[in-house]
């Protein structure tokens, strides 16, 4: 994201937690709720995307309550920062996540539907009550709900690679659950797609037109690396291995689709998983 407003010619001024180096920082604590507010004076706007990762792993108390206090209390010290600047940005971009919705089955999901259950569910619904002050003081609030973002270093297909390049890539469960993604390309075109659309606030879903099943992930990967995807992960192994979070990301079904986005006139550049996997992995 950074860097792509950087080619554009767009100044930007990273969040550190650091003490700030030149005009391209400010400092921020969002354990102390502090924010060095005179740095982002004459801003045009705040992307806020900072949150610890969500796994893979097992979620302990220990684990949930890094979660919470990662997404809480930093969009909490953003928003309040921002509320109280004498001239504030007039827009702010705060991230969150398709695990508002919870398991949805194969039931097309847009932004008009409820809070799901579960953990992730309440966590989100907490993260964008967070950026309240901020909306409450004039600022175009967008909350970017996010799928899982494929990219070839990093996030799930940088973890899948190694396993399907040595051929050992199967489908996770029944491969029936629906996978709601969305390529990097589209993920940081959407942010600066809301950047230049301040009108659009709430809950934005930025995820591919056609979200697609595991068991079609799975088959669209072993066909652009050509290898086999035979192997199965069951979903007891998976449940014994990382607990809660087995069941909230990986074997939840979420078919989510960008209702919002779409109406707005974004253009997808991976519409669909075998055109995203087959421009990523050929790059």
């Amino acid at each position: 994201m950074r860097s792509s407003l950087a080619q554009d010619g767009h100044e930007i001024i990273r969040l550190v937690r650091h003490e700030a180096h030149g005009g391209g920082e400010a400092e921020w604590d969002p354990e102390r709720g502090y924010v060095d507010e005179a740095r982002l004076a004459g801003s045009d706007a705040v992307v806020h995307l900072a949150a610890a990762p969500i796994g893979p792993t097992r979620w302990t108390a220990r684990r949930k309550r890094l979660l919470r206090d990662s997404r809480i209390k930093g969009t909490r010290t953003l928003a309040t920062a921002v509320a109280g600047m004498d001239h504030p940005p007039k827009r702010l971009i705060s991230a969150s996540a398709v695990g508002f919705y919870g398991d949805t089955g194969t039931t097309a999901t847009t932004e008009a539907a409820s809070q799901g259950e579960g953990f992730l569910a309440n966590l989100v619904n907490e993260w964008e009550e967070a950026t309240e002050p901020a909306r409450a003081a004039g600022v175009s609030v967008a909350h970017s709900r996010t799928g899982v973002v494929v990219a070839r270093s990093g996030g799930l297909l940088g973890f899948l690679l190694p396993l399907f390049k040595a051929g050992l890539g199967g489908r996770v469960g029944s491969g029936r659950q629906y996978m709601s993604w969305v390529s990097l390309d589209d993920a940081v075109g959407a942010l600066r797609f809301l950047l230049d659309h301040p009108d659009i606030t709430g809950p934005v879903n930025v995820t591919a037109p056609e979200p697609t099943t595991n068991a079609a992930y799975t088959k669209a990967l072993g066909r652009v690396l050509h290898r086999p995807t035979v192997t199965v992960a069951p979903a007891p192994a998976l449940r014994l291995a990382v607990g809660e979070f087995a069941d909230e990301c990986v074997l939840v079904s979420q078919r989510v689709v960008p209702e919002r986005l779409l109406a707005a006139g974004y253009s997808f550049r991976h519409p669909d998983i075998d055109s995203a996997l087959s421009d990523i992995m050929g790059r």
